[in-house]
C-alpha cells in the first residue's frame, strides 16, 4: 500500500508520543478488510486506507502531524468510507 512509507518515520500519536507506527494488514471489519497502524504505546488502532467506525481515522493522526495526507489522499480515504 502506497501509504504505509508515511508510517516509518516517526509520528506523533493521539497519546502525544512520538512513535513508529506498526503497520498491520488484512484486519477485517464487518464491511470488508483494512490496513491498519497500531501506535506501540497505546495501542490506539487507526485505518489508514478508508475511513472506518471500527478504527479511529487519519484525521486524528492529521492534527498532531499536520499535512501527512495530501489533499488527494484525504479525498480518496474520506470517498471510500465505510458508513457510521
Amino acid at each position: 500500500m502506497v501509504f504505509q512509507n508515511k508510517f516509518k518515520t516517526c509520528l506523533q500519536c493521539i497519546c502525544n508520543n512520538f512513535v513508529i507506527f506498526e503497520i498491520i494488514e488484512n484486519v477485517e471489519c464487518d464491511w470488508g478488510d483494512h490496513s491498519v497502524i497500531q501506535c506501540p504505546k497505546c495501542e490506539e488502532l487507526y485505518s489508514i486506507d478508508k475511513q472506518c467506525p471500527a478504527f479511529q481515522n487519519i484525521f486524528e493522526l492529521e492534527k498532531n502531524n499536520p499535512g501527512l495526507y495530501s489533499k488527494q489522499e484525504i479525498s480518496d480515504y474520506v470517498s471510500q468510507s465505510h458508513p457510521d
